[in-house]
């Protein structure tokens, strides 16, 4: 699903709001998100997961078009946690 499936997805099961007031609350949702984890935060979903940085640290790289060895410095990515409700649900028939 993406992000304009998702508002329209809430924009039918809740005819009472506004397009726009939807686009507005899931984008305030993302923006919270990221800007949390930007700041080197944790997010927690009850039910859902939890979002949260991890570092990687620089390494050697290889370009796959040439073959060139390339510096990867290091960084910070996202993780995701999936919560015990969701595995739940996701493995249901196991």
């Amino acid at each position: 699903m993406i992000r304009s499936e998702l508002v329209q997805k809430l924009i039918d099961d809740n005819p009472g709001l506004a397009a726009r007031d939807v686009e507005a609350i899931v984008n305030t949702f993302f923006n919270t998100i990221s800007e949390k984890l930007a700041a080197d935060g944790r997010v927690e979903l009850r039910g859902f997961g939890a979002f949260s940085t991890r570092a990687r640290g620089a390494r050697t790289g290889r370009n796959p078009r040439t073959g060139e060895v390339v510096d990867v410095t290091a960084k910070r990515v996202p993780y995701f946690k999936p919560g015990k409700e969701m595995r739940q649900r996701l493995n249901c028939d196991a």
